[in-house]
């Protein structure tokens, strides 16, 4: 059988050293520098966080190419690593309700960390999203192309529906400043940790179905084609994707980035928000566009790799631990708690602190690298994932 419905035929994925695909890892890597933009300006809280021409151009350039593009790209690498993990429970022991069994396992535990993520650092955690789809639609992993197609279709339809709608009806109550989330703002970290909760427990279903669940289902479909692990034999349907997606995610973003950037003052809330809308749906072509433009950046790297390339795929071979540890290191940085940057940095010094961020979980995790530890984060959800079973994990299994 094929890919074609629904199965899985093709050979193991290369795990270690040099033969190890490198795009997906990269992809993971660079993913991590848009979230982490992304999340360091979520944790403003000032109405006056654009301040100067500098944070003028900074907040159009991460609107239109990084802001509702990450999470994405994101989801497309959890659906492609989902059939990656699939494929190698099942060439080690065949059977697919053992393997089913596990994903779900993994699924439970994923959706433990990021209720403990959100309680304790962030409420957009996407990791309880990705708990759920585990949950709820491994099944997926089984069924034809089409019907991958058609759902991830009608997925799109609905949320750009629903997200118009509930804009229109909420128009007099956007205000386009201060905290995105009450907990934000919160001063104690007990009350802000019971927010914190209660807005995940919104925030994960509602993001699985209306941003990440499309995506996790195109991730499927590219695994299955191994796109990511083969970038050159896909090299025109990349090139093709890239300049498509990343042109569409700029021009939907590009109206609402001036409204952010505070280069077009005279749009509606409706009109605004509608905009916000256009934005996000065009970020589905953005996640594309990025995944396609590092796997073909990864083409040209795969068998000359740098120190530079090899640490930030060493950050996508742990990109759990460094994920969970950004969050730690804004939590103090801008939470009201600790330093309390949240109220006094502006656009361009989230921006600062995020890419600073980054680059230091690049340094921290080439030194695991070099001292061949996979990742704390990486650990322990392998060893609650597989503990008591028949299938013991090795060095190929990411996560």
């Amino acid at each position: 059988m094929s890919a074609r419905d629904g199965t899985i035929e093709s050979p193991p994925i290369p795990a270690s050293g040099s033969a190890r695909a490198l795009a997906p890892d990269l992809a993971r890597g660079f993913m991590l520098l848009f979230i982490a933009l992304v999340n360091a300006n979520y944790f403003l809280t000032g109405t006056d966080v654009v301040r100067s021409v500098a944070d003028q151009v900074i907040a159009l350039v991460q609107f239109t190419t990084i802001s509702g593009r990450a999470i994405p790209l994101f989801a497309i690498l959890f659906g492609y690593g989902m059939v990656q993990l699939m494929r190698r429970l099942q060439e080690r022991d065949g059977d697919w309700a053992e393997a089913r069994r596990l994903l779900r396992r993994r699924g439970w535990w994923l959706l433990a960390i990021g209720l403990a993520h959100a309680a304790l650092v962030l409420t957009p955690d996407i990791l309880g999203a990705y708990g759920l789809a585990l949950l709820l639609f491994v099944g997926m992993l089984r069924v034809r192309d089409s019907i991958l197609l058609w759902t991830a279709g009608a997925m799109m339809a609905a949320s750009l529906m629903f997200s118009a709608i509930l804009t229109i009806l909420l128009a007099d109550d956007l205000d386009g400043g201060g905290a995105q989330a009450p907990s934000l703002t919160e001063e104690h970290l007990g009350r802000a940790m019971v927010e914190r909760i209660q807005e995940w427990a919104l925030y994960t279903p509602f993001t699985l179905l209306t941003v990440v669940l499309a995506m996790v289902l195109l991730g499927i479909w590219a695994a299955r084609r191994r796109i990511l692990d083969e970038p050159v034999r896909h090299r025109v349907l990349l090139r093709w994707t890239a300049v498509l997606g990343l042109g569409t995610a700029f021009a939907g973003g590009l109206p609402d980035a001036l409204i952010v950037a505070e280069l077009w003052t005279g749009a509606s809330a409706t009109t605004a928000g509608l905009l916000a809308v256009v934005h996000d749906v065009t970020g589905w072509a953005g996640g594309l566009g990025w995944a396609a433009v590092i796997a073909l950046l990864a083409a040209r790297l795969q068998d000359r790799r740098g120190p530079v390339t090899t640490a930030i795929e060493a950050v996508g071979q742990r990109s759990l631990s460094c994920y969970l540890a950004q969050s730690a290191v804004f939590a103090v940085v801008f939470a009201p708690y600790f330093f309390g940057g949240s109220a006094t940095i502006s656009v361009t010094g989230a921006a600062v602190v995020g890419a600073a961020t980054w680059c230091l979980t690049v340094v921290v995790a080439d030194l695991m690298r070099r001292s061949r530890y996979r990742g704390p984060a990486e650990t322990v959800l392998r060893r609650f994932t597989y503990s008591g079973t028949r299938f013991v994990p090795t060095s190929a299994d990411r996560g």
